[in-house]
């Protein structure tokens, strides 16, 4: 009979601490979350970019989730906002309508703890209601492909949209609540929008769960079903031939994909914006494809970052004033990255020029703050009320210069690493070396 001991040794060490391992992503999320609830605020950072932020956290999720169905199983899903919508209204109604049956009151700050609890729970039950919304609309409708899968799922959105539309004025009494509290849950005030949804959802909470769903997207690439979504996205035939049911996997890619859009609509629900029926149309659908392609298909991190400059890029042509106001985190941002990637360069590591790139980013915007504002004095010209028009510009030069996307299928991290033989060889074919433009044969 071996004691435990010999058990334990008889384990190779590469899994002995595996469970251990296995924990450290979790325990990074909540870290990482801890650092930017507590971190920014010490930093100076004021309320209304730590709006900007939560309101940006809430796009990286609904990007992420939307690369699993578009990017890793490459079906062209334009229903995303429908399933945002679900998450977000159940969500919603569970917080509100429980503080009004428990409590008498919504948004009680003696209320406060029992409140995050609702929300937690309205989170879950969002997402999985988005999820069972998902299985009933990918079952039947991800047999098809291409042009008429999008329009099924496009489809699906505005039937949600209309839905909403329909549905009873809300509640905003304790008794009638308690008197009625099935009918309360269904009572969600029609085309006005559901409002009064208590703010719990704080930088902590919405980070916390952007980094969880990066986590579980990851982890889903890695994994026996992210391979098999891979083979569908490059070829379906090809999956066939090796035994891959391709609608088992399409659906099970697509109610992933609505799960964790129903989590990012339930904490939209909980940032202080009020839920609408409009949320569930086709322009935010729009919006968060735009996020996924820009990223790159099949990259989550290209994803989550996409989101992320393209929502402090809207804050910029919004108008230059905060940004103005923050010059001093920009060139500060600027420079640490700058040194960052002067470091890395010095190392011999090729994702110097990642590090750069970013360097780069604090110091457009605030530049473009400072044009917008120049041109609104000396012009009076508000740039501010072309910002779409500058939007879609931005847009079609980032396609133009960079097809695949920002990142392309690969990942950030994959950027980074010592510099190979090719990577030294493109270097000198580029400086003019051997081989070179000027250099001998």
């Amino acid at each position: 009979m071996l004691t435990l001991g010999q058990r334990t040794s008889a384990v190779p060490a590469s899994r002995r601490f595996r469970p251990m391992v296995m924990v450290l992503p979790w325990l990074a999320c909540v870290l990482g979350a801890l650092l930017v609830h507590f971190g920014l605020p010490l930093l100076g950072v004021d309320e209304y970019w730590q709006s900007v932020l939560r309101r940006a956290g809430v796009l990286m999720i609904a990007a992420v989730s939307l690369n699993i169905v578009n990017g890793y199983a490459g079906q062209f899903s334009m229903g995303h906002a429908g399933f945002m919508a679900i998450g977000g209204y159940v969500a919603a109604a569970i917080t509100y309508y429980g503080s009004l049956f428990f409590h008498g009151s919504a948004g009680d700050p003696a209320f406060a703890a029992q409140g995050t609890g609702l929300m937690l729970a309205g989170i879950l039950l969002g997402a999985l209601v988005a999820a069972g919304a998902g299985y009933l609309v990918g079952l039947p409708s991800l047999r098809l492909r291409g042009d008429y899968l999008a329009i099924v799922t496009l489809g699906f959105g505005e039937i949600i949209r209309v839905l909403l539309e329909l549905t009873p004025s809300q509640i905003d009494t304790a008794a009638a609540v308690r008197e009625h509290p099935i009918r309360a849950l269904i009572s969600l005030n029609g085309p006005t929008g559901f409002y009064g949804v208590p703010a719990y959802a704080t930088l902590f909470w919405v980070w916390l769960l952007v980094l969880v769903t990066c986590v579980v997207a990851y982890r889903v690439k890695q994994s026996s079903s992210g391979r098999a979504f891979l083979s569908i996205r490059e070829d379906e035939i090809a999956a066939r031939s090796m035994g891959i049911d391709l609608t088992r996997y399409k659906v099970r890619a697509f109610v992933l994909a609505a799960f964790f859009g129903g989590v990012a609509g339930a904490v939209y629900a909980h940032t202080g914006a009020n839920p609408s029926p409009q949320d569930a149309g086709f322009q935010r659908s729009f919006d968060i494809i735009i996020f996924v392609v820009l990223g790159g298909l099949g990259s989550l991190s290209g994803a989550a970052l996409s989101a992320l400059l393209l929502s402090l890029l809207g804050e910029v042509l919004r108008g230059p004033g905060p940004v103005l106001d923050a010059w001093a985190y920009c060139l500060a941002a600027a420079a640490a990255l700058g040194i960052g990637a002067a470091v890395l360069r010095g190392l011999r590591n090729r994702g110097w020029v990642v590090v750069a790139a970013m360097a780069m980013i604090p110091v457009l915007l605030l530049g473009f703050a400072v044009l917008s504002g120049w041109a609104k004095a000396r012009l009076g010209i508000d740039l501010g009320e072309y910002r779409l028009v500058l939007y879609a510009i931005m847009l079609i030069l980032v396609m133009l210069l960079r097809p695949n996307g920002l990142l392309g299928v690969r990942e950030i991290w994959e950027l980074f690493g010592p510099m190979t033989d090719a990577d030294k060889r493109r270097r000198t074919l580029g400086s003019g070396g051997p081989g070179g433009p000027g250099g001998g044969t």
